[in-house]
């Protein structure tokens, strides 16, 4: 049976082995596909999508090291976000971004008592409305809830083995990629916070009150 032919509506057949060049150039054209990919992505981008461009045996953890090291003495860089890789502009060019003012605000308007309740969320996961209440001290509403679940920053987790099986919430992707968090171990530790001055230990020892300022929840 005769082969059939592409015709020029199909889309020719993408070679991600590369197997008829060189070792090296074919290595820099893996690095090449993978900042293409990071640089049109609109988010972190995980590792089986990156495995789609690149050769079956290509160490994506390999590519992207040399492409970092490649990348000593620019102001960008790519980082982990979200379990996934993407650039980011290094905190040294901060400033010169902000006077710019050619990037918009990408940060999440948290008011006071939103911020203190996902910090809480954050540190506690999976964890009740009331298990927040608990921890602040006072009544959390379901409208704060609400409002954190309308900007993606917490969704339902599971429901908690307590009476009546309330749903518990937990921090979302969105949460880790808005604050440049790889995963939730990259937290800072509950005690740092406190030597800061964001975290305050009331007088039982146990219940925390979270304190905020607008720069303590700016997203990168």
């Amino acid at each position: 049976m005769a082969r059939k032919k592409r015709t020029d509506a199909e889309p020719p057949i993408f070679d991600a082995e590369l197997a008829d060049m060189p070792a090296d150039l074919r290595w820099r054209e893996w690095m090449n596909r993978i900042e293409a990919v990071l640089f049109a992505a609109p988010k972190p981008v995980d590792r089986a999508v990156l495995a789609r461009v690149i050769g079956r045996d290509a160490s994506i953890d390999l590519l992207i090291d040399d492409i970092r090291e490649a990348l000593r003495g620019k102001p960008y860089d790519v980082v982990n976000v979200a379990g996934g890789w993407a650039f980011r502009t290094r905190t040294a060019y901060a400033n010169a971004i902000a006077t710019s003012a050619a990037v918009p605000d990408r940060a999440v308007d948290l008011t006071q008592n939103e911020a203190m309740v996902l910090v809480s969320i954050a540190y506690h996961q999976p964890v009740t409305r009331a298990g927040v209440s608990e921890i602040l001290g006072r009544e959390v509403s379901r409208d704060v809830i609400g409002a954190l679940r309308d900007k993606n920053m917490i969704t339902a987790g599971p429901r908690s083995p307590t009476a009546g099986a309330p749903f518990t919430y937990v921090t979302t992707k969105g949460f880790l990629e808005h604050f440049g968090l790889d995963t939730l171990q990259d937290l800072p530790e509950i005690e740092g916070l406190e030597d800061a001055g964001l975290l305050h230990r009331s007088d039982d020892g146990h219940s925390r009150d979270i304190g905020y300022a607008d720069s303590d929840f700016e997203g990168p």
